[in-house]
């Protein structure tokens, strides 16, 4: 299960808390969405417990879109990493 959490203070953060999978990202990429454009946008990961491939890519295509990834836990910035050597 995962919990998504919404505030803003001159930027968007999304707090997100649990287990995010396949389906979490689509809901993610709707909210992200619809945000106002030029808004800056944080994804907050410290309460993040687990992830898989799916929200890895997801994970990788928001930060190369400019979406900023706070509190990354090492083993996820790790796999984005990789992911991005392989895809090059």
């Amino acid at each position: 299960m995962l919990r998504i959490q919404r505030s803003s203070n001159g930027q968007v953060v999304f707090t997100l808390s649990g287990r995010i999978d396949e389906e979490h990202t689509a809901e993610l990429d709707q909210l992200i969405r619809s945000e106002p454009n030029g808004r800056s946008i944080v994804l907050d990961l410290r309460d993040l417990t687990l992830v898989g491939q799916d929200a890895i890519a997801f994970l990788e295509r928001c930060e190369s879109d400019g979406v900023t990834l706070m509190n990354c836990p090492g083993y996820i910035r790790e796999w984005i990493t990789r992911q991005r050597s392989e895809g090059n």
